[in-house]
C-alpha cells in the first residue's frame, strides 16, 4: 500500500508500520468534513504538506510517570514494548513545537474540552467561514 501510494499518511512507529488509507480521508477532506487523525509527529509531517491549512494538536502527558503509568494500565503492551516507547517518548516529545497547539492530557475531560475549544476556533476561522458562507457573504456585501 506504500508504494501504491495508498495511504494518506504513514510512518513507522515504535518498530509498526502504521498508517491511514487515503480512502478513507480524501473524501471527507471533499465534502468540507473535519476529519481527526490520531498520528505521530511524522504522520503529521506528511499531512502538513498535503494540507497546509490542516491543524495540528499535540497532547503532552503531565509528566514522564504518568506517561509510563498510564501504558502499564491499559494493559496492552509487552514490558519490552513500554520500554521502546518510554525510550523514544523524549524524541517524540520534542517534537511539539511543530503543531499549532498543544494540550496538557492531565484532567481528561479538561482535555477533551480544550480539544473541543480548538475545533469551533478552527471552523470559525476567516477562511474557513467565507468558504462556508460565500454566498450569504456575497448578499451582505451588495
Amino acid at each position: 500500500m506504500i508504494d501504491a501510494g495508498d495511504f494518506f499518511e504513514w510512518a513507522n512507529v515504535h518498530g509498526d508500520l502504521k498508517g491511514t488509507a487515503r480512502q478513507s480521508v480524501e473524501p471527507q477532506l471533499a465534502a468540507g468534513r473535519d476529519v481527526l487523525l490520531e498520528i505521530d509527529w511524522q504522520g503529521a509531517q506528511q499531512v502538513r504538506s498535503k494540507v497546509p491549512d490542516a491543524v495540528g494538536i499535540f497532547i503532552l502527558p503531565p509528566s514522564r510517570e504518568a506517561l509510563e503509568e498510564r501504558m502499564r494500565k491499559r494493559g496492552q503492551d509487552s514490558e519490552d514494548v513500554i520500554a521502546r516507547r518510554l525510550a523514544a517518548a523524549r524524541d517524540e516529545m520534542s517534537h511539539f513545537g511543530e503543531f499549532d497547539y498543544v494540550i496538557v492530557n492531565e484532567v481528561f475531560d479538561t482535555a477533551v474540552d480544550e480539544m473541543c475549544a480548538i475545533f469551533t476556533a478552527s471552523r470559525l476561522r476567516r477562511n474557513q467561514q467565507i468558504q462556508r458562507h460565500h454566498e450569504m457573504i456575497q448578499q451582505l456585501l451588495k
